[in-house]
């Protein structure tokens, strides 16, 4: 009540509208509770945009993560979303949304930076992220003590919220106490999603995940070798390599998708694998593996990555192929999902020196 919503903004004009489904969030009807979490989704968070109500709503949110009637089970109010889990933990996941977006393109330095990197962007939008990184401590505050919350929906809510507030420069003295708190943790009996989580998140802080490599679960030490620290560690690029020679156990790790992957969890891990390996030759056997699960719709994700991966310099015509690179060729063309309509791979196909249709392709090998 001691903020003026009327003089602040969301996605659809003035936020004098947003009161009532804040308020709505503790009715005792679950329903009538994703419905407003669904509404300030599209209005406040609209499509991850920060909005000068964002930072109030944010707080009102946190405030009532403790309130009994946030431990509500119910569907979310977006068809596209099955999970029936308690209002709180999707009240957590909305707080790390927020989180997420304050701190796109951050840089921990000068104002004079910070202002160059948002040039464009109108007086409203430059409030309503800095009134979002002014909260992010106080976000941390409400949302840690759930990592120790009994139910494993909202322990995992609260981690995925934790993992992006500690990202935020200013709060990076917060990092070695959660660590050491995420670490207790894997030592204990936790579920792979649990300790998959985790690691991940502890590469997110750029912690030390060597440890965790040789890790009996294949899905948590490939996870550990996910981290940025682990780029130059020969052990980890192996364990990257192992999983991909086997993507559909891979992608099937964790049947409810894990936020941290973008995608099938094989985009993320052959990514990583391509900034990480010098040569094709050195992935090539995972790439055998990948390539009977890509078509037209992937391309972008991985034999288009590939095929400039095996010819980085461009296939040059009368030159002979290597046999790797002769494989990669027969794999794909041989693969009638890839040669859809769909026309990314021209540009993929274009960018490694190869013809553009698949016959021609095939009269190379």
């Amino acid at each position: 009540m001691a903020t003026e919503w009327g003089a602040l903004q969301h996605a659809y004009g003035s936020a004098e509208d947003t009161p009532p489904y804040l308020c709505q969030l503790l009715n005792e009807d679950p329903e009538a509770q994703a419905e407003a979490l669904g509404m300030l989704d599209m209005s406040v968070l609209h499509q991850g945009s920060l909005y000068t109500s964002t930072a109030p709503a944010a707080l009102f949110v946190a405030a009532i993560l403790t309130d009994p009637r946030t431990s509500a089970e119910h569907e979310s109010f977006f068809p596209w979303d099955d999970r029936t889990r308690p209002l709180r933990a999707a009240l957590l996941d909305w707080l790390g949304n927020i989180a997420d977006s304050a701190s796109y393109g951050e840089d921990p330095g000068s104002e004079d930076e910070y202002a160059a990197e948002h040039d464009g962007e109108d007086d409203d939008e430059r409030e309503a992220i800095q009134a979002c990184r002014s909260i992010r401590r106080e976000l941390y505050d409400a949302v840690a003590p759930f990592l120790d919350d009994p139910h494993p929906d909202t322990r995992e809510a609260a981690l995925g919220a934790v993992t992006l507030l500690l990202k935020a420069p200013d709060l990076s003295e917060l990092v070695p106490h959660a660590a050491h708190r995420l670490r207790s943790a894997l030592a204990a009996d936790g579920s792979r999603r649990e300790r998959a989580s985790a690691v991940l998140a502890l590469g997110a802080w750029g912690q030390d995940t060597t440890g965790l490599l040789d890790d009996p679960d294949p899905a948590v030490r490939t996870c550990a070798a996910l981290a940025t620290g682990c780029a130059h560690v020969p052990r980890a690029t192996a364990v990257l390599l192992e999983a991909l020679r086997n993507p559909v156990e891979a992608d099937h790790w964790f049947p409810d998708r894990l936020p941290h992957f973008d995608g099938w969890p094989r985009f993320t891990l052959l990514k990583a694998v391509l900034d990480r390996v010098d040569a094709f030759e050195d992935l090539a056997p995972a790439a055998m593996a990948l390539i009977p699960l890509a078509s037209d719709y992937t391309v972008d994700r991985d034999w288009g990555p590939l095929l400039v991966k095996a010819f980085p310099t461009g296939y040059t015509p009368g030159l002979p192929l290597s046999a790797a690179q002769r494989e990669l060729l027969k794999a794909v063309t041989a693969n009638d999902k890839c040669w859809g309509d769909i026309g990314n791979k021209f540009l993929w196909l274009r960018k490694a020196g190869l013809p553009d249709q698949r016959d021609a392709i095939r009269a190379l090998l």
